[in-house]
């Protein structure tokens, strides 16, 4: 077994590689969806936007567990059984002979990446703190960037080559892969003597009195309506491209260069939020997203742009609701966290868990809803950021006593 911390660069890259799992989970999908709908499900096509919901749901669901067990058995146990259950629900995907069975095995395949997804931010905290830490993921997500952008096209290459089943074996192929790396080449970071035994009913303790707290409590909902359209919108996309402006081809073109773009909220936050606040960062991304949202709604229902100058709009929204994902959701995690205290721990798996779970309510109808406009789309994305901003008058300063229970009592 190894002892050794692994080369700072090869832990980049692993790290990078362990967290971008979710991301191409997702996005490689994506070309899939019309092939999908052809052949599972062709009297509903909007069902098969389930198999990226599906995937969130039991992603939600296994975020609740996986922090307090990596804190109980280790981080490396949580990664190597978490790419075991995921290698398992993506061979049960590729097998499976309905949508239904499909949609069950992406929930599996989901629980599966939500250990890895928490275990490797832990190992991470276990090596390095303060400024270090930041500067390890500040290089590892931008490799991790680079997924996003790319795994469109590589799942459109795989559905050219061997059909949309394919894509299971690449995920089959990607767990494989990262299993053996870190059985091989990444030790136990977690030391015996820091492990905290795993009780429920301690969880169970922390969990209310996180939730008693009001400021959290209205946090997760926002974070929750965030997130919903953010699902809603990788849900919907591809199909939008498809058949509203006919570009199906080019989609994953068109995603990639979206995703790059992105990429520069992360940084554009950073240089702002010290100077406004992480509320004034939020609000007015709500109140800019409410306004392009809503804009582009009365487009779609008038037809009062078409051909290419709508196709630029579009693409322009497209790309505000990817900022607005980069501007609010750090900001919203960190606020969630402000009052935690030694409950912090517990709390970053609870508020991920409840607000991804949410967020799957919120985008599951909005996909269905599809009728080969962005209108549904649009009118979600409007209703959720005015929710968010009537939450948001709900906040409390941003001063808390911080709770001093400690789950690991």
């Amino acid at each position: 077994m190894p002892t050794k911390p692994l080369p700072l660069p090869e832990f980049i890259i692993l790290t990078a590689m362990i967290m971008a799992s979710v991301a191409f989970s997702i996005d490689s999908m994506l070309p899939a969806m019309t092939a999908i709908a052809e052949e599972l499900t062709p009297d509903a096509p909007n069902r098969a936007q389930l198999i990226i919901t599906s995937f969130v749901l039991g992603m939600g669901v296994g975020t609740l567990f996986t922090g307090p067990l990596s804190d109980r058995f280790g981080r490396k146990p949580v990664v190597l059984f978490g790419f075991v259950l995921y290698f398992f629900g993506a061979f049960l995907s590729w097998a499976a002979p309905t949508l239904e069975l499909v949609l069950l095995a992406r929930v599996f395949q989901g629980i599966g990446a939500a250990g890895p997804r928490i275990a490797i931010l832990a190992i991470v905290r276990d090596q390095f703190e303060g400024r270090r830490m930041a500067q390890v993921m500040s290089f590892a997500m931008m490799v991790f960037t680079l997924v996003p952008a790319v795994a469109p096209l590589m799942g459109s290459f795989i559905i050219d080559a061997i059909g949309w089943r394919g894509i299971f074996l690449a995920y089959m192929a990607w767990a494989v892969a990262i299993l053996v790396w870190v059985a091989v080449r990444q030790g136990e970071t977690l030391h015996p003597e820091d492990r905290r035994p795993f009780r429920l009913n301690t969880i169970v303790r922390g969990s209310i009195e996180i939730l008693s707290i009001r400021a959290v409590t209205v946090t997760i909902a926002i974070l929750a309506l965030v997130f919903g359209v953010l699902f809603g919108t990788l849900s919907t996309v591809q199909p939008i491209f498809a058949q509203t402006f006919g570009a199906e081809e080019s989609f994953p073109k068109w995603f990639g260069g979206i995703s790059l773009i992105s990429a520069g909220a992360s940084f554009l936050n950073a240089r702002i939020v010290v100077q406004i606040g992480m509320r004034a960062v939020i609000r007015w991304t709500l109140w800019t997203e409410l306004a392009i949202s809503t804009l582009i709604a009365v487009i779609a229902l008038t037809g009062a742009f078409e051909g290419t100058a709508y196709f630029i709009l579009f693409l322009i929204w497209i790309q505000s609701i990817f900022f607005m994902a980069g501007l609010c959701i750090g900001n919203l995690n960190a606020l969630a966290m402000e009052p935690l205290g030694h409950l912090a721990g517990l709390g970053a798996s609870l508020i991920s868990a409840i607000a991804t779970v949410a967020a799957v309510a919120v985008a599951a109808p909005i996909g269905l809803s599809f009728d080969g406009t962005p209108i549904s789309l649009a009118v979600g994305t409007a209703l959720c950021c005015a929710g968010s901003l009537a939450l948001m008058q709900l906040l409390g300063p941003s001063t808390h006593t911080a709770p001093t229970t400690d789950p690991a009592a």
